[in-house]
């Protein structure tokens, strides 16, 4: 798991060929404008996620985890808490991986909290179990799907 702010982005377009992409499209394109829903960049090597939802407790919050996907979750409004365990430590599952959603849930208790305030980010991969979404009042956010082989 990487945690950063826009600022800090450029480091981190070596770990993958979309990355650069990914920090262009947050640059260059006027995210408040943009209504919730799915938004392909690359096909389906690249993809965004534009939500608006309440944020959830602590308790209601799920660990979850993918395999096809990497995620860049950036917030741009509120503040929003995200939960981190390594996978490899999880290890009660609440289902199969849905190979559909490209996503597998666990009744896992996160092993740390990053408070995550607007303009900041955190990249999750595969081997990275997160449990988003956990904010008093409203939460918006472009979640960016990247493939891990492309």
């Amino acid at each position: 798991m990487i945690f950063s702010n826009i600022d800090g982005a450029g480091r981190y377009t070596v770990l993958h060929p979309l990355f650069p992409r990914v920090f262009d499209y947050i640059r260059n394109t006027d995210l408040f404008a943009l209504a919730p829903g799915r938004y392909n960049i690359v096909g389906d090597d690249l993809i965004a996620i534009v939500e608006q939802v309440p944020g959830k407790t602590k308790e209601m919050a799920r660990l979850e985890a993918h395999r096809r996907y990497i995620d860049i979750q950036l917030v741009l409004q509120g503040d929003e808490q995200m939960g981190w365990k390594p996978l490899a430590d999880c290890h009660n599952p609440v289902g199969e991986h849905s190979e559909e959603r490209d996503i597998r849930f666990f009744h896992d208790a996160p092993a740390s909290w990053v408070a995550v305030p607007p303009d900041h980010f955190c990249i999750f991969f595969p081997e990275d179990a997160h449990a988003p979404l956990v904010a008093n009042g409203m939460v918006r956010k472009v979640i960016f799907k990247v493939a891990v082989k492309i």
